[in-house]
């Protein structure tokens, strides 16, 4: 039994410090991020209207698509390399890492550039687009490097604390270019300069870190190896946000640039939900399920997080239902009525989602990176089709039933992994 005594100890032990205080950060970072989010999105639905604000949601579902292609070389690779490497090796690793990164990240801003300037999107799409596209160049190269540096020695602050707030900056800046009255095309330039800024204090921090220099080098093996190593993982990550953004994708040609906006605000209220929500119940999993080895203990751990996580989800979405006219027409104003219908429905996709969350945690705690890229295939592949049957006949609720069936099927495949990989 844990008593007051073994947990102070517990919590003098400076690893431990380090890791809650890590933890309540990030907390605070999420937070931050969900609140500012909704601020600038009820301030961009107001001034943009629906059409213009279903093109501006579409732009970002394209980023969020064409993203993961620069997520190569992840923090499951670079983090335990940083932390096995001797330190006198750090600057070999970041740099190789680095040279990586910033290669794919540029290739893929290229490409997104040469796809609009073909005309392969709606004109305003694609000048929204050609801003927001920027910050590939400085999210993952930059940084995603620099912050698994800092992961590596559990110390996130400095880039939750700068992220947290370029994020005010960011929502006072668009209060002011809306007021200003500017076009809507310049809007994702803003979110480039924000991922430039981040990067800027981070490399700056870091080489006040390490006495006034960058010390990064380029090692070809280590960067043949990087471009190998997690590459299912990297493909299963792909996957995953191909699934959680097909809806917006197949909607954009089934239904007015108007309804997909105000699709995209009910959706993206209910998106924020679920990353709070799970934010708050996975908190305390890793050290329910991570650090728990005996299958027959994890086993009943994992019914309790799932029950837990259930639950809270559940409950959540019962209050949201109820008070989704209250929260569209204070958020979005009278112009987007016909979100409230959508959101009313799409809340209760929170619990299909929690329940996959959590059985995720198995997957990634063994490493079962064949079983994450085979799942993310047959739920994308499932709401693929159920999306082809049901958005005709539907419209917009016609993609939430395929982005239910598609959490439902990833689920069942968690449930499958755990109950051959934790059987007695």
């Amino acid at each position: 039994m844990l008593t007051l005594k073994g947990l102070s100890a517990r919590f003098a032990n400076p690893d431990v410090t380090r890791a809650f205080a890590n933890i309540v950060w990030l907390g605070l970072e999420r937070v931050t991020q969900i609140a500012v989010a909704i601020v600038i999105s009820g301030m961009l639905a107001r001034y943009f209207g629906p059409d213009t604000f279903g093109k501006w949601q579409y732009a970002n579902t394209l980023l969020l698509v064409l993203s993961p292609i620069t997520w190569v070389c992840g923090a499951e690779i670079l983090v335990p390399t940083i932390v096995k490497r001797p330190p006198e090796q750090l600057g070999t690793v970041l740099g190789s890492a680095f040279a990586l990164r910033l290669s794919v990240s540029a290739a893929a801003l290229l490409l997104t550039w040469t796809s609009i300037a073909a005309g392969l999107t709606d004109p305003l799409v694609g000048a929204m687009l050609a801003g927001l596209a920027v910050t590939m160049l400085f999210r993952e190269p930059f940084v995603g490097v620099i912050n698994s540096w800092l992961q590596s020695m559990t110390y996130s602050k400095p880039q939750l604390l700068t992220s947290m707030s370029t994020a005010v900056v960011k929502a006072a800046l668009v209060y002011l270019l809306v007021r200003a009255a500017t076009t809507p095309s310049r809007f994702g330039w803003l979110w480039a300069l924000e991922s430039a800024a981040i990067g800027a204090v981070l490399l700056v921090y870091y080489i006040r870190r390490h006495g006034g220099t960058l010390g990064w080098h380029l090692d070809r093996s280590l960067f043949r190896h990087f471009a190998t190593a997690g590459t299912v993982f990297w493909l299963g990550l792909i996957c995953m946000y191909l699934f959680l953004k097909l809806d917006r994708l197949m909607l954009e040609r089934a239904i007015s640039f108007a309804n997909l906006g105000r699709y995209s605000a009910a959706q993206q209220l209910n998106e924020n939900w679920i990353t709070l929500a799970l934010m708050l119940a996975q908190t305390i999993a890793p050290a329910f399920v991570y650090r728990v080895q005996e299958p027959a203990h994890l086993r009943r751990n994992m019914w309790r997080l799932t029950a837990m996580t259930a639950a809270l989800m559940i409950g959540g979405a019962v209050v949201l239902d109820l008070l989704a006219g209250l929260i569209i027409r204070r958020v979005f104003g009278p112009d987007y009525e016909g979100s409230i219908g959508i959101f009313r429905w799409a809340v209760w996709l929170s619990v299909p989602a929690g329940i996959e969350a959590i059985g995720n945690l198995i997957v990634l705690k063994y490493q079962a990176k064949f079983v994450l890229l085979a799942k993310w295939l047959l739920a994308l592949a499932v709401a693929f089709v159920v999306n082809l049957l049901a958005i005709p006949r539907l419209g917009a609720y016609g993609a939430l039933v395929g982005l239910a069936v598609g959490y439902l099927a990833a689920a069942s495949v968690n449930l499958y992994y755990i109950r051959l990989k934790l059987r007695s």
